[in-house]
């Protein structure tokens, strides 16, 4: 072996693939690879992860493919649009076809084939990271010991929900508990982001505890954290999302009642309404949302807690000689008050609407903008 930079064919450099590696530009916002034939292709895909010689690794292939297949005519197209998506990439002969389908530049039929290939690739890229991401693994055990904290300081009487931390005990008007995200909601949730990986997504599991007032969100806060439930130790602080308080304002206010408070004779409703309309009259308005796809009039409290969570004893990971094999799990409280999670169910601020313009973001990045463009301009086409 000597030094070289002879090549079989031309010498030259896919400078929009390789500025896409150095400068950490996302997959999803590529517009084709860089796979020059079928060896090409089935070299990455032994790098990728998958033993194309194995059948049991073409069975998960084709699988994932016809899910994102139906993912991408189900909530990015109409069906006259599903009915031009080319046979050869609907149905492709071999799994490595799509991957030199997604490196082609030529004529329009090249062209579109590359787009389409292109975008049943990054959906199946976001399943091959959903059904690969361990933690979802052991999802039952993650939700038996989240719910089994949560459980402790949410309590029901008569239908009636409260949350207490064993002295003062905050009525609920709501409580909502999200017990899974769907797979369809996990993969539009990926598709939308920059570095879609399934460990990016904190909301498999959560709770909305919503309240009369926002000082009554306050205070839940606080119930939270004497509970242990939030510590500054277990918050992820870049996921925290205040669009509700402003927590120097309320500082104030509750100051100026805390006599009052203390004074009441059974649970002051009316006191803390009163404070409220003071807390907005002398507010800043909070916007850190960080979340596009929120609308404006979106309030919350928002905090992402890390829960350490054991694996079951029997389980073959949790054997050793270690004391115990765990992992840290993500899920979120989102707190609200009346008011603003009367915004969320209609206009702007509804999950409607959230939802609507997620799948707008996904729908641009996994079809591309020339694949959008040109479906756009196509008359309608009648599936057949």
């Amino acid at each position: 072996m000597h030094p070289s930079l002879k090549c079989q064919g031309k010498f030259s450099l896919n400078w929009t693939y390789l500025n896409a590696i150095a400068s950490g530009v996302s997959a999803i916002d590529l517009g084709g690879l860089a796979l020059r034939n079928q060896h090409d292709a089935h070299q990455f895909v032994r790098e990728y992860g998958f033993d194309i010689d194995n059948p049991h690794a073409r069975e998960v292939i084709a699988g994932a493919h016809a899910e994102a297949l139906d993912f991408i005519c189900g909530n990015f197209l109409t069906p006259g649009q599903a009915a031009l998506v080319p046979p050869e990439v609907r149905a492709p002969q071999d799994p490595l076809d799509l991957l030199v389908f997604a490196s082609l530049h030529g004529n329009e039929q090249v062209e579109l084939r590359r787009m389409w290939s292109c975008a049943v690739l990054k959906v199946m890229h976001g399943i091959f990271y959903i059904d690969n991401n361990l933690k979802l693994r052991y999802f039952n055990t993650i939700r038996q010991q989240v719910f089994a904290s949560l459980d402790e300081v949410i309590q029901e009487e008569d239908g009636q929900f409260y949350l207490s931390d064993g002295e003062i005990c905050l009525p609920l008007l709501h409580f909502d508990r999200k017990n899974n995200k769907s797979r369809g909601s996990i993969l539009l949730k990926l598709l939308q982001k920059a570095a879609y990986l399934a460990a990016d997504i904190f909301d498999h599991l959560g709770v909305r505890l919503v309240f009369n007032t926002r000082f009554e969100c306050l205070l839940a806060l606080r119930t939270l954290q004497r509970a242990h439930l939030i510590s500054v130790t277990n918050v992820d602080s870049q996921r925290t999302r205040n669009t509700l308080l402003d927590m120097e304002a309320a500082k104030e206010v509750f100051t100026q009642y805390r006599c009052m408070l203390e004074a009441a004779d059974g649970y002051p409703a009316g006191l803390l309404e009163q404070m409220d309309a003071e807390l907005m009259q002398i507010s800043s308005p909070q916007t850190r949302a960080d979340n596009p796809h929120s609308g404006a009039g979106f309030s919350s409290i928002q905090v992402t807690v890390r829960k350490m969570i054991h694996l079951p004893p029997d389980d073959p990971a949790a054997s050793g000689p270690d004391y115990d094999v765990g992992f840290f799990f993500e899920y979120e409280i989102q707190l609200m008050d009346k008011a603003s999670h009367g915004r969320t169910l209609e206009g702007p601020a509804s999950h409607d609407a959230y939802k609507k313009r997620q799948v707008d973001t996904a729908r641009l990045r996994v079809l591309g903008r020339d694949l959008v463009r040109y479906l756009d301009t196509r008359p309608a086409v009648h599936a057949a």
